[in-house]
């Protein structure tokens, strides 16, 4: 358990529970009123409960509880790619979930349980600031501390940090290009850049390699809207190849899974710069393999 000394500057005169929730890092709502209800939170000495007001100049000592342990649980082993002072960056690999879903293994239970847990928000589980779609591989990073969670956000929020991606996509795209459209979505839970919307999404490529009626692109995202690459390319008229909701048969059984892949992510921190890359995953290895043989063997 540790102890945790704030002192309320004068004149503030708010909740105490509001006041913990901005003092405490990362604290949610329902983790300041835990708090209170444990009787963890004193005022100049006394048992505070919630509902108190503060009037400034106030200390307030919190007892900050040890979190419980990771839950065991069984799933790939979860390659490390860089690390800093409360940050880790991982190789995420597809079929994975990034945070809990109802059934399934995520990420960050798999992170948390092979690293020995962590302390975040009171919590075992690495803080997550941005996600990977499940079918989607590559570079991912973590905060392993409350601190680490501020950094990140800091760092997203002031576009400190460029992620480019690797994507197999059908038809041959120009060698280089951008996009900046509208992004909504649609009555049947889809995203569109066909609908107006006051959203803005925005991306650049160039083309790696081209194969027969396909190719190899890498992306470089300037936002980060939820399934961005995949709706944008295939609004476009190159959908990933394996993407069964974007796509259509015709690209889909083309690859083993959805092709795209967070090649390399770099983060832009005070007094550090992380740079991490993640290898092409075996069975995109194995489609590029399979395009290029298809590709020579194709009546020019």
């Amino acid at each position: 358990m540790a102890s945790r000394r704030l002192d309320i500057p004068r004149g503030v005169k708010v909740p105490l529970e509001q006041f913990l929730a901005r003092a405490l890092p990362n604290a949610t709502p329902a983790r300041v009123q835990q708090l209170l209800a444990e009787g963890r939170v004193r005022v100049n000495g006394k048992l505070a409960r919630a509902g108190r007001r503060t009037w400034g100049g106030e200390s307030v000592d919190v007892d900050v509880p040890a979190p419980p342990p990771p839950r065991p649980v069984d799933g790939p082993a979860i390659a490390t790619l860089a690390e800093a002072v409360g940050l880790v960056v991982v190789d995420k690999p597809a079929g994975v979930t990034t945070t809990p879903e109802p059934g399934q293994v995520s990420l960050v239970e798999l992170v948390a349980f092979q690293r020995g847990g962590f302390d975040v928000g009171g919590g075992p589980s690495p803080g997550v600031v941005h996600r990977l779609d499940k079918e989607t591989s590559g570079c991912l990073a973590l905060a392993t501390t409350d601190d680490g969670v501020h950094a990140l956000e800091a760092a997203f929020d002031d576009k400190r940090v460029t992620k480019r991606y690797l994507a197999f996509v059908r038809g041959q795209p120009a060698d280089s290009g951008a996009l900046d459209t509208p992004y909504a979505k649609a009555p049947d839970g889809r995203y569109t850049t066909k609908r107006p919307s006051p959203r803005r999404a925005r991306l650049s490529w160039r083309v790696v390699e081209r194969f027969a009626g396909a190719a190899l692109v890498e992306v470089d995202l300037d936002t980060g809207r939820t399934h961005q690459i995949r709706v944008q390319l295939a609004d476009a008229g190159h959908p990933v190849l394996g993407d069964r909701r974007y796509g259509d048969e015709s690209q889909v059984s083309q690859a083993p899974r959805l092709a795209l892949h967070a090649a390399s992510l770099r983060l832009e921190l005070p007094g550090a710069t992380i740079d991490a890359a993640a290898p092409l995953p075996p069975e995109l290895g194995d489609l590029a393999a399979r395009l290029r043989q298809s590709s020579s063997t194709s009546p020019s």
